[in-house]
């Protein structure tokens, strides 16, 4: 797979940032260094050529070295000594030519490590929403930053062999660069996320072990924490991944898409990741469009009951499937979906009901409804027919009168049929809840009776009891 590609593919995920002014916190695994500790090398391109490896690796050392940035006054010569240090090395390895010997390899990895792995801090605010509230940025960003773009530069030379850096980047190192996707500052996520694209790309003997820790990290994230803040990250990257893989699918790929994808549904924090996973998801069913109908009905078993926007979401993602769905496969899961969207028409809230009418709009959707409307027309009229005449919501009855006038358009003599059965059954519906109401009414008559002869009875009653207190009259 070319590394290329797989940038393009992850683009219009960026987020957007935020404009509330952002907190900045430490890394617990910083070790504080001195002025005394670094002093100035001479420039890389100062030297000859046969003494640069070594002033190379020299720098590299010497950028091992962490400060404390939650003291912005501390170490101001050394910071700035490493930070030029840095970018010296990023335009070195960028611009030079026969750089990467294979000396510098683990020298290069030492560094990256030393800087880059590190125990994330816990978040300041442990009701931490991150839908609603402003991460927490990394202090030392302005030296991880350098880092990152000298691990890609590394990375991306065409210097660069797979060979000689299997030996230095192994599966323990892509464990530790996938625990920092935990990391709540946006900007260390996004570089995570094209770095592992990388590694991906350049070490065949990595990627499934990739795979099988990204797993791991979402079925913790769905079945334990329900928090892991690079979720959508990862997915990106997954997306990317899942447009490469070869046909036919490998039964592995298949058991991702049905337990793990389809459950990251049921999380309650969908709406951060639910733009990638769906991507994801519709990835796979234009690879192999067999596996709709399992697709189709996970998504039911798994449809919100009680939250409005995760539905405007589910419905969202039905359109997209829909979209790439053949029209065999759409005849399997017309009959449950469709009664699902009747249910989502008949929502009080007003945008679940908009966004399933929303479905007619689309014209390939609206031609699979056309080529199987005898079995979607009965599962939609009565709802529809009844919204159009009790939905308080001006926009929904507009709506519905359109499917409605759609219907009657593609077959008129079974809407006049729909139409005449559903007056029927409603006529029969009134009869029965006239009739519950007069058995009612006449419940609460005897009620009203039993009540008003209980006085008279208690009265007889006690009458009874002082006669019986009486003496009997004495025999003469």
């Amino acid at each position: 797979m070319s590394a290329g590609p797989l940038v393009d593919k992850i683009d219009p995920f960026k987020r957007s940032p935020k404009k509330k002014p952002k907190k900045s916190q430490g890394s617990s695994r910083y070790h504080s260094g001195s002025e005394a500790d670094l002093q100035p090398l001479p420039l890389l391109k100062d030297v000859p050529a046969g003494e640069q490896e070594e002033l190379f690796i020299r720098k590299l050392r010497q950028c091992c070295l962490g400060f404390d940035f939650l003291d912005p006054v501390a170490d101001l010569k050394g910071k700035e000594i490493k930070r030029a240090s840095l970018t010296e090395l990023v335009d070195y390895i960028t611009a030079g030519r026969g750089v990467l010997t294979e000396p510098v390899y683990p020298e290069i990895i030492r560094t990256i490590t030393s800087n880059l792995f590190r125990t994330l801090p816990p978040s300041d605010n442990p009701d931490f929403d991150p839908e609603e509230d402003d991460p927490t940025l990394e202090a030392s960003w302005p030296h991880l930053q350098l880092v990152y773009e000298f691990f890609l530069r590394f990375l991306e030379s065409p210097d660069f062999q797979p060979g000689i850096g299997k030996k230095v980047i192994d599966q323990k190192f892509v464990l530790q660069l996938l625990e920092l996707f935990d990391s709540e500052d946006p900007r260390e996520r996004d570089f995570l996320k094209t770095v592992l694209h990388r590694i991906y790309g350049k070490f065949l003997g990595l990627r499934a072990f990739i795979r099988k820790q990204i797993n791991n990290i979402f079925l913790r994230f769905i079945y334990e924490t329900e928090h892991f803040n690079g979720v959508s990250e990862l997915l990106e990257i997954l997306g990317s991944i899942i447009n490469g893989f070869a046909l036919p699918l490998k039964v592995e790929h298949k058991q991702f898409l049905v337990k793990v994808l389809l459950p990251l549904h049921k999380v309650k924090c969908l709406s951060l990741y639910h733009a990638q996973l769906a991507y994801c998801v519709v990835q796979f069913l234009e690879k192999d469009p067999s596996l709709t109908e399992e697709v189709i009905r996970g998504l039911l078993k798994y449809w919100p009951k009680t939250c409005s926007q995760k539905e405007v979401m589910f419905l969202g993602e039905i359109e997209e499937i829909l979209d790439v769905t053949e029209p065999a496969q759409f005849i399997k899961i017309q009959e449950p979906l469709f009664k699902q969207i009747s249910r989502c028409v008949s929502s009080p809230h007003f945008q679940v009901a908009e966004r399933a009418l929303y479905l007619w709009n689309n014209e390939y959707v609206m031609s699979l409804i056309e080529e199987n409307s005898a079995a979607i027309m009965p599962i939609m009229f009565p709802a529809l027919y009844r919204i159009s005449k009790e939905h308080w919501n001006q926009t929904i009855v507009a709506l519905v009168y359109n499917v409605l006038k759609t219907f009657m358009e593609m077959n008129s003599k079974l809407f006049d049929e729909l139409t005449a059965t559903y007056k029927t059954e409603r006529q029969k519906e009134k009869k029965k809840e006239k009739e519950r109401d007069e058995l009612w009414r006449k419940l609460a008559e005897l009620e009203i009776s039993h009540r008003r002869r209980e006085p008279s009875a208690k009265t007889n009653a006690a009458g009874g009891v002082a006669l019986a207190k009486q003496s009997p009259p004495t025999l003469k």
